[in-house]
């Protein structure tokens, strides 16, 4: 029997991360190294997902969390804000980080592939985790190489901090791979209202949704002569995305180099 992948979740008092917390101590090929959270406390990471004890207390330092325990992957749901400042911890302590935290530049992917090598480690940063959000992608890929005219529209809880989505904007490059750059709409169209028209993106459209209730949603319409071709995956509970997130965990211990975009640990 192989041994368990140690690893450590950064942001688990999250609602993402506390089902990170439960899918590592639940799962036989798992072990839980650490639990960082800013704001939880001392609290034991199981009382703090409605699982018993475990005898891992949740701690506000994520530097300090890796040097002592060493884990071989840090999952990170937390902010943009963090995500390139702890990814880069991570690779400095050499633990694969598995990173669902969006807002990365490409320049800072390129980097961060850089520190990885440097170390001999992998690393993934995933805007989405949900098998049937990659398969959504993926077809949309495939259908923009006949269906050139498209708009992405995404919808979010209220409390979500970025705009568009990341698996809005992975979809869209994805999309781009297959479609010359081609603008949409009247030429002489006029926003009466600044934005109407979504964010721009390679001539094409994406729009956010934020309203309280919502969850994950995302549609791409596509557009032709006649027809019209609608691919679109909804997601109603956090628990869904724990399946790949397994897997993403798996695959990274594999894996050198950072890796963008969880379809390439699908293949």
């Amino acid at each position: 029997m192989s041994q368990a992948i140690r690893v450590a979740v950064a942001g688990a008092s999250g609602r993402m991360g506390r089902e990170v917390v439960k899918l590592v101590l639940t799962d036989p090929d798992l072990e839980l190294a650490a639990a960082i959270a800013r704001s939880a406390g001392p609290v034991d990471a199981g009382r703090m997902v409605g699982l018993e004890e475990c005898g891992i207390y949740v701690t506000a330092d994520l530097g300090q969390a890796l040097a002592e325990t060493r884990p071989d992957v840090l999952v990170d749901f937390t902010t943009p804000q963090a995500a390139m400042p702890n990814t880069e911890l991570a690779i400095q302590y050499g633990v694969r980080p598995v990173m669902g935290t969006t807002g990365f530049t490409p320049e800072q992917i390129a980097e961060l592939d850089k520190q990885c090598r440097e170390k001999g480690i992998g690393g993934l940063i995933a805007p989405n985790f949900s098998i049937g959000a990659i398969l959504m992608m993926r077809f949309a890929a495939q259908a923009a190489k006949y269906f050139p005219h498209v708009e992405i529209i995404e919808a979010h809880g209220d409390q979500k901090l970025d705009a568009p989505s990341g698996t809005s904007i992975k979809t869209a490059e994805l999309i781009a791979q297959n479609r010359q750059e081609l603008k949409q709409g009247n030429p002489n169209e006029h926003e009466i209202l600044e934005g109407a028209r979504g964010g721009y993106y390679n001539g094409f459209r994406i729009h956010s949704v934020r309203l309280p209730g919502v969850f994950a949603q995302q549609e791409v319409m596509f557009g032709a002569f006649g027809q019209s071709l609608k691919i679109r995956h909804d997601s109603y509970e956090r628990a869904g995305y724990m399946p790949g997130v397994k897997v993403a965990v798996q695959k990274v211990m594999e894996t050198t180099g950072m890796v963008y975009g969880f379809e390439h640990f699908l293949d």
